[in-house]
């Protein structure tokens, strides 16, 4: 082997000039591939192990102090199970959610020319008060379909 090679594969490399922007494309790549959360989980699972610091991984990732505190407890804890479970978010089903087929048949078999008339006709029929804007959204979703 001659010698200028084997002088270049002992030397370091160069540092990379903007780690940041690798690591989102990395992101970017992997959300090809996964969800975005999980994307940023397995990149923030790296920066961890590295030893990078929680704020420098939020700035970069995007995931909140929280997350990684969680993150960090799960890996010092050997919860691997947890790492990679994305939770669906919370948050609470509709008001409406038990009787929406009732609401779009009566919906068909009436004539209601506002919202505030599907507002008053799900309080007296269903005992449910529901806001104008939340009728809108329980309209929009039944016009489509889904």
């Amino acid at each position: 082997m001659d010698e200028k090679r084997a002088s270049k594969r002992g030397r370091p490399a160069k540092p990379i000039a903007n780690p940041s922007l690798l690591i989102k494309a990395v992101i970017q790549f992997l959300q090809v591939l996964m969800g975005a959360t999980l994307a940023k989980r397995i990149v923030s699972i790296v920066l961890i192990a590295v030893g990078i610091p929680n704020a420098r991984i939020s700035e970069v990732t995007g995931l909140s102090d929280r997350c990684l505190w969680i993150l960090k407890k799960s890996i010092h804890s050997d919860n691997m199970d947890a790492l990679f479970v994305v939770g669906h978010g919370g948050g609470r089903s509709g008001k409406a959610k038990d009787f929406e087929s009732a609401i779009v048949e009566e919906l068909e078999r009436n004539n209601y020319h506002s919202r505030q008339q599907v507002a008053d006709m799900i309080k007296d029929k269903f005992g449910v008060s529901m806001s104008v804007s939340a009728v809108g959204r329980l309209l929009k979703k039944t016009a489509s379909g889904g």
